[in-house]
């Protein structure tokens, strides 16, 4: 086997912000280090986010009946506070990130909510039972029973129910290509996009980039394959990974909603987010991709002030403007 090159050098400022923060967050993330990830900081700061945005939205939690026989599911709603209830507004279904194993409906929110605030739309986030403790499919099915849900009662939410775009990063971004993929082949209720921000694909973690960001960044290959094997336990990398658990395992990525993908060059999931997007191309989809130079896993949200950053968080929003002026 020949050597793994080098890797891609981060973007100047996104690596002097990797440098902040590099005694907090490891690249490294094994199972047992689990717990302790879900008590760290970012758990409190989440707590002190203004999800009205200073009053712009009506924030709402809502418990939903989940999968038959599973437990109810969580949904974070926040609707503009002055919209008119005559006039539905677009709906942004949210996902969030964690590699499978960390986070709540709260976690990542601020994106969307910025989205929302911009274009007038309602944010619904969803929370999912977390592996190892709930493996595949209880994750996806949770992403899809809260989807349907607000489908039937967008209306009573404030939404237009023909026109909700799918939305997540990382853990979150596979999750919402697995519910695009399950939507088309369920015949389920359709939706107008879906944005995958850095998504989680591919179980099998053998692409270059996974390879040469090895112990770089903020999740690298051990923490993939530690979220890849809490969610699949021994069939991860195997013959017969689930598509709705590993998009990338999916042989037709034809008849999918519109997409969006975006991801940095400098990140474990570079190879397998581009390979995506042209398998789409290649079944005749559309997909519109942005390979972000020099930045890792994340990077818009642990350093939002930096140029590259507000490129990325800007070709996310003119994204949806066109998405929704369609």
């Amino acid at each position: 086997m020949s050597p793994t090159p080098p890797p891609p050098p981060f973007d100047p400022e996104l690596a002097a912000s990797l440098e902040l923060i590099k005694d907090m967050i490891s690249p490294g993330l094994s199972m047992d280090e689990i717990p302790a990830a879900r008590q760290g900081a970012g758990i409190e700061l989440l707590g002190r986010l203004d999800l009205s945005m200073g009053g712009a939205f009506a924030v709402e939690d809502r418990t939903v009946p989940g999968p038959q026989g599973a437990p109810d599911v969580s949904l974070l709603i926040c609707r503009p506070a002055s919209a008119d209830p005559a006039e539905p507004l677009p709906v942004i279904y949210h996902v969030h990130g964690g590699g499978m194993v960390l986070g709540d409906n709260r976690a990542g929110v601020d994106g969307p909510l910025a989205w929302a605030y911009e274009l007038g739309a309602v944010v619904v986030s969803v929370e999912y039972r977390l592996a190892p403790e709930h493996p595949h499919p209880a994750p996806i099915d949770d992403v899809y029973a809260g989807l349907l849900w607000t489908v039937r009662h967008a209306k009573e939410i404030g939404g237009d129910p023909d026109r909700i775009v799918l939305a997540g990063a990382s853990a979150g971004g596979g999750l919402t290509a697995a519910l695009a993929l399950l939507l088309r082949d369920r015949q389920g209720p359709p939706v107008i996009g879906q944005l995958l921000m850095c998504p989680m694909l591919d179980d099998r973690n053998d692409t270059v980039s996974s390879h040469q960001m090895a112990g770089l960044g903020v999740w690298d290959r051990t923490a993939n394959e530690t979220g890849w094997t809490a969610l699949l336990g021994e069939h991860r990398g195997g013959p017969d990974v689930s598509p709705y658990a590993a998009p990338a395992r999916a042989s037709d990525l034809s008849g999918l909603p519109p997409a969006f993908l975006d991801v940095g060059s400098a990140e474990t999931f570079r190879d397998e987010v581009v390979a995506y997007a042209s398998r789409i191309w290649q079944s005749g989809g559309i997909a519109e991709l942005h390979v972000w130079p020099g930045g890792f896993h994340g990077f818009d949200g642990f350093a939002p002030q930096a140029p590259l950053s507000q490129a990325a968080r800007a070709a996310q929003l003119d994204w949806l403007r066109r998405l929704l002026a369609r």
